[in-house]
């Protein structure tokens, strides 16, 4: 049985009388739901840099009335070469080299009213445990409320997964090292707070991406790891194989864009279905595409001995069924690059084309901001009786960071399956700028659940960041389950129940069933 929890915490004390009814209608909103699953209880949170008690917090720097404000920051989350880059399917080993530095990338926005703070990183992935550190280190910092962070990883895949799997001290030293410095950023980011004004902008960039799920044809089969023939789609099969894409991909790159009031820009908050790019030497750090993005926009827009410095962060969409390579031969030819020139290409070219988007950008002077967050219970694909005594033949012992072959990946996988609970809580949220709505999902999403809610989403502009305050592995839709491919096989990469899209999707757009501000 589901359950949930909500947490809608938005304060209406200073408002004007028709911003408070506007508010309240929002409460109505999530307390009866916009979309299907229906929750529990509704309780207002405290007023940013409030306690429980309505006290103010220590070290709390608490919204005022002093109109719109925002602050950008970037603190650098590079890890000491040691670090393991293992993830729990892919087998990358130390890191060997830093090619380009990894940030958490912090943006802080003020309503006078309510406060809330973004924070991308370039990682793979972040624990829910790690993010609910960091969340707690922000708001003793800072009095914001934890349910008012967004903590979200980028995942580029040249970086350690912030997830304690096992792989020794340096990595747990580094995971204490990542938190601090999140939280490190934000109060930078909330030092830097300044009057402002806010915009939306988006561009279609649809030659990037592609689809890696593939139908099969017909007569072709390929053996999972499982020694089965089951599978009618796969990622990256061959071209004698490929019959079409299993799904769609979606080409928008969206993005909010915040200026000081005297026009500098301040900072990009931008949104692109893509899993990473890759074309980096195994061993190598590098934030991939979504930093070439970030310090590429910079070079563009930031003004002349600008202080503080416009910040840039691209964060990901859904894109859990979506990379930047294709099939076979299908379609235009395409120049072949040396190591990290197609990640430059890429992350060059969309910042080249937010940077001429945000020229027509309209801005909005006095943008009121809303946050929702609320907790549904999923199950968990455990191995059955047969499954399980397979992963006792294949798997052998030894440490997380020993080569394995896929069999035995997967038989270790099945083996940490068996001891999860039935159950486990995933966290949603939502935040409403404005006009603009922004879901917030911590699994890798398929480009055709983010589409829906795009396509069902009551705001007037929305995208949904992925990878967003926890990591519960791949979410394929039911039917990409019954079509099988690696994103579903069972594992800790993929172990939501077969339905669990379809309930996410549908709670989201419950949290995302705001009214129009």
């Amino acid at each position: 049985m589901e359950s949930s929890r909500n947490a809608v915490t938005n304060a209406e004390s200073n408002r004007p009388p028709h911003d408070c009814m506007k508010r309240r209608t929002f409460i109505r909103s999530v307390a009866t739901g916009a979309a299907v699953t229906a929750l529990g209880n509704i309780s207002l949170g405290a007023a940013p840099g409030k306690g429980k008690a309505g006290k103010k917090s220590k070290g709390s720097q608490h919204a005022t009335p002093a109109g719109f404000r925002a602050g950008a920051a970037t603190s650098n989350i590079t890890p000491a070469l040691g670090v393991v880059l293992d993830g729990t399917i892919m087998q990358i080993g130390p890191a060997k080299h830093v090619h380009d530095e990894l940030h958490a990338r912090c943006l802080a926005l003020d309503d006078g009213t309510t406060r809330v703070a973004f924070v991308v990183c370039d990682t793979t992935m972040i624990s829910r445990e790690l993010v609910d550190r960091a969340r707690q280190l922000i708001s003793q910092n800072t009095g914001i409320p934890p349910s008012h962070i967004l903590i979200s990883a980028t995942h580029t895949h040249s970086s350690p997964r912030l997830i304690d799997l096992g792989l020794g001290d340096a990595n747990r030293r580094y995971e204490d090292f990542a938190v601090q410095r999140m939280a490190d950023g934000v109060q930078r980011a909330i030092n830097n707070l300044a009057p402002a004004r806010l915009g939306w902008g988006s561009v279609q960039k649809p030659e990037h991406v592609f689809n890696r799920r593939w139908l099969l044809k017909p007569d072709h089969s390929l053996v999972n790891p499982f020694g089965e023939k089951t599978d009618r789609a796969w990622m990256y099969p061959g071209k004698e194989v490929a019959l079409e894409p299993a799904g769609p991909v979606d080409p928008e790159v969206a993005f909010l864009a915040v200026q000081h009031t005297d026009g500098r820009p301040l900072a990009v908050l931008a949104n692109y279905a893509l899993h990473y790019v890759g074309g980096i030497p195994a061993g190598n750090i590098s934030a991939d595409y979504f930093g070439a993005f970030s310090r590429r926009l910079e070079e563009l827009l930031t003004a002349p001995q600008q202080d503080p410095l416009f910040v840039a962060m691209m964060s990901n969409g859904t894109c859990g069924d979506v990379s930047n390579n294709r099939v076979g031969d299908f379609g235009a030819p395409r120049p072949t690059l040396p190591a990290y020139g197609n990640m430059r290409y890429v992350g060059h070219d969309l910042a080249e084309a937010v940077a001429t988007a945000c020229k027509t950008v309209q801005y909005q002077d006095r943008p009121t901001l809303a946050v929702v967050e609320s907790e549904i219970s999923l199950g968990i694909r455990r191995p059955d009786a047969a499954r399980l005594e397979w992963a006792k033949q294949t798997a052998v012992p030894g440490p997380a960071s020993n080569k394995l072959t896929r069999p035995q990946i997967y038989a270790r996988e099945a083996l940490h399956l068996a001891k999860m609970p039935a159950h486990e809580p995933v966290r949603l949220q939502a935040f409403r700028i404005g006009d603009i709505a922004i879901g917030a999902i911590p699994c890798e999403v398929f480009a055709e659940t983010g589409l829906a809610i795009k396509k069902q989403s009551t705001a007037r502009h929305t995208f949904v960041i992925e990878l967003a305050n926890g990591f519960h592995g791949y979410l394929p839709t039911p039917r990409q389950h019954e079509l099988g491919g690696y994103e579903t096989w069972p594992a800790r990469s993929s172990h939501l129940e077969v339905a669990a899209s379809e309930k996410i999707q549908a709670e989201t757009l419950r949290l995302l069933g705001l009214p129009r501000l």
